[in-house]
């Protein structure tokens, strides 16, 4: 399977199989590449960069040669080791640092590994940025190895700094949290939310009891928060009587919850809740992308604010965000994004937020789901061929549905009156997704199921 470049950063299995792995070499050829892309761009003003990781079992092996490439270049680098996203996110423009590197492959299994890459802000490069990122690459650059060596500064802090930051919101209601003495069940895949995510809730005098919250890499089960992953938080949620379960991805930007009686409340609804909280506090605009619930879209116009859509993509939502001044928005797999706080999705923001939504209402996380609009979601894919050409596949299919109301801004999602289903290349991963919703899981699954079986017809 070949290297995965997109605005989502460079990604792919962890081996020695040029061109098909993430292979030592092409580590250190993309840690240089971005280090000369800084250069040729003039954003090298401080010579320092900040890189944090995930807990994978080859994260350490990475971590190494990327700090020792960005030495040699004579770059300093304040290490964080294993970390989370969005804390790395925060200490870049804190260490006033020119770039960042995270070492985590999200939620893709623990046999892939990548590298995102972030500007001086805290955020993700752009699209048109890692263009020229890649056109270096591709160049086989050579670099100057007779620069004074750079220094490595060990930072081990910035959780606790994120999390205070957190609790020092004016929205975050530490006081009433603490009076609700909540009992909560985490499950952090075995990576760096286990550090994190228990960090956060006892300082808000949670008590928490802990599932694979060891951060040593070994992934219980797949790292994805989807329903039919979720079947040991459900089970333990219920039998330690817990008032909710907590779930992260392995590096802490997508968050879903779990209901006290062991009902998954829905990732699509971790931003819908935390919205709804949040607005009533701050009314303004909310993005989401063009694969998020229309939840979203219903409690915001409920909220008499306005809704938009935007290509899917962090950096896309964020783009959108800052056009529209957005107060909150993020995506649907269960990505907060803050703005107060920083422009990046951030599952520990969003765990203070939900649960200041609980505490404020002072109902059950059963009862708060009760209160949204009942949409479901079917999200299935199309592995691809090398062969496949997606774009003319989506282009036919297009044609075909030209009379409903289509968008072309990411693939191609066609609305329906009370269902929509999207179609689109994913930045992660060699499929196509097809995402659908409707007014019932058995429609949403029968609008994929029709769907992919076009995607085959013109394939």
């Amino acid at each position: 399977m070949p290297l995965i470049k997109s605005i989502s950063g460079i990604r792919g299995t962890i081996g020695d199989r040029k061109g098909e792995d993430l292979t030592k070499d092409d580590i250190i050829l993309y840690t240089k590449s971005f280090v000369l892309w800084l250069e040729s761009e003039n954003r090298l003003i401080n010579n320092k960069i900040v890189v944090g990781r995930d807990a994978r079992v080859s994260g350490k092996m990475i971590e190494e040669l990327v700090i020792d490439t960005l030495t040699k270049m004579g770059l300093n680098v304040v290490c964080l080791g294993l970390s989370t996203t969005p804390t790395v996110e925060i200490a870049v423009p804190l260490e006033e640092a020119d770039a960042g590197i995270i070492i985590t492959a999200s939620h893709n299994p623990r046999n892939w590994n990548a590298l995102k890459l972030l500007n001086n802000n805290g955020e993700f490069i752009s699209a048109n940025d890692g263009e020229k990122l890649l056109n270096i690459a591709n160049s086989n650059p050579n670099y100057n190895t007779d620069l004074k060596k750079g220094f490595v500064k060990f930072n081990s802090d910035y959780i606790d700094i994120h999390t205070d930051m957190i609790l020092n919101l004016p929205n975050v209601e530490v006081d009433l949290i603490k009076k609700r003495k909540f009992k909560i069940v985490v499950d952090a895949v075995n990576s760096t939310g286990g550090i994190a995510v228990p960090n956060l809730l006892k300082k808000l005098d949670v008590n928490v009891v802990e599932l694979y919250c060891e951060p040593n890499g070994e992934f219980p089960h797949n790292p994805e928060p989807l329903k039919e992953n979720l079947t040991d938080l459900s089970n333990l949620v219920i039998k330690q009587k817990a008032d909710l379960g907590i779930v992260v991805d392995p590096d802490v930007d997508r968050l879903a919850f779990v209901s006290e009686n062991g009902e998954v409340f829905g990732e699509e609804y971790t931003l819908v809740a935390c919205s709804d909280y949040y607005l009533q506090n701050k009314p303004g605009n909310t993005v989401s992308n063009l694969s998020s619930s229309r939840a979203l879209r219903d409690i915001t116009e409920l909220n008499n604010c306005n809704h938009f859509f935007s290509a899917v993509g962090e950096v896309n939502v964020v783009e959108m965000m800052k056009n529209k001044n957005a107060v909150i928005g993020g995506e649907g797999n269960g990505g907060i994004i803050l703005p107060e706080l920083h422009y990046g999705r951030d599952a520990l923001v969003g765990i203070a937020l939900f649960l200041s939504h609980l505490s404020k209402l002072n109902i059950s996380c059963s009862r708060l789901r009760s209160n949204y609009p009942d949409y479901f979601m079917s999200k299935d894919k199309v592995k691809l061929n090398d062969n496949l050409d997606v774009e003319s596949i989506i282009k036919n299919i297009a044609l075909s549905y030209s009379s409903e109301k289509t968008n072309i801004i990411d693939g191609l999602k066609i609305d329906f009156d009370d269902s929509w289903v999207q179609l689109r290349k994913s930045n992660t991963e060699p499929i196509i997704r097809v995402y659908s919703e409707a007014k019932s899981q058995e429609e949403a699954e029968k609008l994929s199921k029709k769907f992919i079986s076009e995607i085959k017809k013109f394939s």
